[in-house]
């Protein structure tokens, strides 16, 4: 049973959603981001993406944007972002962690040396925006041969016609991007999630969680009583953005994250 499924079985027995958390590996600076990727936990992040830098995120608003050219400008790279991992998983065993981006950095390092390492360090799902269905063989087949899931996306426009093929070996949780449009651009209404969530429990039993546009404990907590999860990203990003130092980035970022996880787990209550 991988964390993924640990996890979000130990909160559907408490009758809660999780709260995943978005950041971009190596934004502002390796040691900043460390810090508090290994801080997430202890503020109430049940399930952490973490982002792969890439120069060309054409599914990223501005904010994770620049994240990335950050991260980049400061010699991120995949080597990098998977020992980070490592240094994470050497204290924290038990919060499930999956790397977000896109396929050329991971193509750029060799598929199978990229899985064989991400398996090895401690990595438990993949998001990969830009590859879809229809070549899994090039990725989703062999992480999820080496036991580490490969979550989908789907969208408002991700009709019923589509689904199945886009879900068809989904592991983890399937990620609903509630917005026609890039990261941290608007929301959604929550008459929107409603019905995208009560079309999508059709397809699938996997969890549900809904991302873009929630920057607020209030609509997190919203999303939390209608999906299994509320991911938030650029409100965080936003954080580090706007800190005037390193120290203040992580206790901007942390401290957000115990506010959207207060929300979200008195969502139900």
């Amino acid at each position: 049973m991988s964390r993924l499924h640990r996890r979000f079985a130990a909160l559907k027995e408490q009758n809660r959603a999780a709260l995943v958390t978005f950041v971009t590996a190596g934004d502002p600076d390796y040691a900043t981001s460390l810090e508090i990727l290994k801080g997430l936990p202890g503020a109430g992040a049940d399930v952490i993406e973490l982002g792969m830098p890439f120069t060309d995120p054409m599914a990223d608003g501005p904010a994770i944007q620049l994240a990335n050219i950050r991260a980049l400008g400061n010699g991120q790279n995949m080597d990098k972002t998977l020992q980070m991992v490592r240094e994470f998983r050497a204290t924290e065993q038990d919060t499930p962690l999956v790397l977000m981006g896109y396929y050329n950095p991971i193509y750029i390092y060799g598929v199978e040396r990229f899985v064989k390492d991400a398996k090895e360090a401690g990595v438990d799902g993949l998001i990969v925006v830009d590859l879809p269905p229809e070549h899994n063989d090039e990725l989703c087949d062999p992480a999820q041969a080496a036991g580490i899931d490969f979550i989908r996306l789907t969208t408002p426009t991700t009709d019923d016609a589509r689904l199945p093929t886009v879900l068809n070996g989904s592991s983890g949780f399937v990620y609903y991007v509630s917005v026609a449009g890039v990261t941290g651009a608007g929301a959604a209404t929550m008459d929107q999630v409603e019905e995208a969530v009560t079309r999508l429990r059709r397809h699938t039993d996997l969890p549900l969680c809904i991302g873009f546009g929630i920057r607020t404990p209030e609509h997190a907590a919203e999303v939390a009583k209608r999906a299994d999860g509320a991911v938030v990203g650029s409100a965080l990003i936003d954080r580090i953005a706007k800190a005037s130092s390193k120290e203040q980035a992580v206790g901007d970022v942390l401290g957000l994250c115990r506010e959207l996880a207060e929300g979200v787990r008195g969502a139900r209550l």
